[in-house]
């Protein structure tokens, strides 16, 4: 699905704003996203209980088509996270819009996840108890690396995608229940597994099946991520988007630009603001 926001041109936009005046906006359809009809979005969005950010992506335009909205993020949360962090509201919607997925859930109903090999070879070599051999676990992990190259590996990679992930997480389950959870990145925003205690889940199917809730759990893993690093979270509230992006990112953040994103989303939010309290 198409991502139109302001500047979008054509007839999807057209359609959009049909779509918006059936919802009481009074939008003239020329096909052109501009200022009004980047307004009537936000408003739409406020109306409804999404996140208030005038683009209407697949979750809007879903909502407008008749979707069912209840797994979506509601922008109650982000007000509540905003305070909760003590950030500014536009940062937190400025790190909601770079650092998630868009969306945190499959075509199928199912989270959207990463299974990483080389970090099931981790887990698996990991001493969790006094009386563990740590020789014998690292053995043990290569013997199944040998045997499963695309599930224990110490390099990164195999990627299937979509719903062959979770088959691939489905398969490394059969060879450790506890580890293959803590192997995968869950929902919008790539938490890994292995984090669950860490941010305060009992277990890590306590947050597996959180992640499998809805987006506002996604976006709790999320907000609880940024609470347990300290240097995260003062980055965060001081809007320090290249040492943000740098420990959430890690060393591929300038290549990927996320410093210049946040900078420029933080931006385009605070205007936003502004101009409400205008």
């Amino acid at each position: 699905m198409t991502v139109l926001k302001h500047g979008s041109t054509g007839r999807a936009v057209v359609q959009l704003q049909r779509q918006l005046n059936a919802k009481g906006a009074k939008l003239f359809p020329d096909g052109d996203y501009g200022d009004e009809t980047e307004k009537a979005v936000r408003a739409y969005q406020l109306r409804i209980g999404l996140v208030v950010d005038g683009i209407a992506g697949p979750k809007t335009q879903h909502a407008l088509s008749g979707g069912d909205c209840c797994q979506l993020l509601r922008n109650s949360t982000l007000l509540a996270a905003a305070t909760r962090l003590g950030a500014e509201v536009a940062a937190v919607y400025a790190v909601n819009e770079v650092e998630s997925l868009g969306e945190g859930f499959l075509a199928n109903g199912k989270p959207k996840i990463l299974f990483e090999r080389h970090v099931m070879l981790q887990r698996l070599s990991l001493q969790r108890h006094d009386s563990d051999d740590p020789a014998a676990l690292k053995a043990h992990a290569a013997e199944l690396a040998a045997l499963y190259p695309n599930l224990v590996n110490p390099r990164p990679g195999g990627y299937a995608g979509g719903t062959a992930e979770h088959q691939r997480l489905a398969q490394a389950r059969m060879i450790d229940a506890l580890c293959a959870p803590e192997s995968a990145s869950w929902g919008a925003f790539q938490i890994m597994g292995y984090h669950a205690q860490a941010l305060g889940y009992t277990s890590v199917d306590d947050f597996t099946q959180r992640m499998a809730k809805d987006e506002n759990e996604q976006f709790e893993a999320f907000v609880r991520f940024i609470e347990a690093d300290p240097a995260l979270h003062k980055a965060l509230k001081a809007k320090r988007w290249t040492e943000f992006a740098r420990r959430y990112n890690g060393p591929a953040y300038a290549r990927n630009l996320y410093d210049v994103k946040l900078a420029r989303a933080y931006q385009r939010y605070q205007e936003q603001t502004e101009e409400v309290h205008a």
